[in-house]
């Protein structure tokens, strides 16, 4: 990229070529034809003068004009990385329900099984299907969570790749940098799998966590 240069120094460069007004020449008016001659040369040095100044403007435009195409750019710059913050707040907003989609899961796992177990070696006398039933209803929680979680999730990323495409298109944002696939989501779809066997087991006493 090529540095442009700064208008201090445009402004040196071009005032120095014919800066100073060109002064009135003292002109003999007894003599006409050297009155006219003198007073055409003067033209001459006017007419110069504003070439000069015309191309000084049209330099500092050239200026002003790349600095709108570099603005342009570092703001085109700035919105793709914004959507990579929006993409990894999605992902930590996902990691927040799966955080508390696996407490759920696992105490409510953990109590079903714990009660489970005492009333199959008959440690505990009574009712103890309030106790199960409320480690089951945890699991279903988590799991319905995670699920709830998964859905949004996808339809919040799908709606934001659509809009990050559109903006590609039409030149508003770059799209140089890669948009991959959330690492956070397969993580959820591994959970919402063990917490459906889960279930499974918590419910039909089938499954490896029987």
């Amino acid at each position: 990229m090529t540095t442009r240069p700064s208008i201090d120094e445009i402004v040196a460069r071009d005032i120095s070529k014919n800066s100073e007004l060109p002064s009135i020449p003292d002109v003999d008016t007894s003599n006409a034809d050297n009155a006219s001659v003198a007073y055409s040369q003067h033209r001459t040095k006017l007419s110069t003068h504003r070439t000069a100044l015309s191309e000084h403007r049209t330099s500092l435009s050239e200026h002003r004009t790349g600095l709108s195409t570099q603005r342009s750019e570092m703001s085109g710059r700035r919105t793709g990385m914004s959507f990579q913050r929006t993409r990894m707040s999605a992902d930590r907003t996902l990691m927040s329900v799966i955080r508390t989609s696996l407490s759920l899961i696992s105490f409510g796992f953990t109590i079903f099984q714990f009660f489970q177990h005492l009333q199959e070696k008959s440690l505990l006398t009574g009712n103890m299907h309030a106790a199960r039933n409320f480690g089951a209803t945890l699991v279903y929680l988590g799991v319905g969570m995670v699920a709830i979680g998964i859905v949004y999730h996808v339809q919040f990323m799908l709606g934001l790749r659509q809009e990050r495409k559109d903006m590609v298109r039409e030149g508003l944002v770059h799209g140089q940098s890669r948009f991959p696939i959330s690492f956070t989501l397969v993580v959820a779809i591994l959970l919402l799998l063990i917490g459906l066997v889960a279930i499974a087991s918590v419910t039909f006493r089938i499954g490896p966590f029987d």
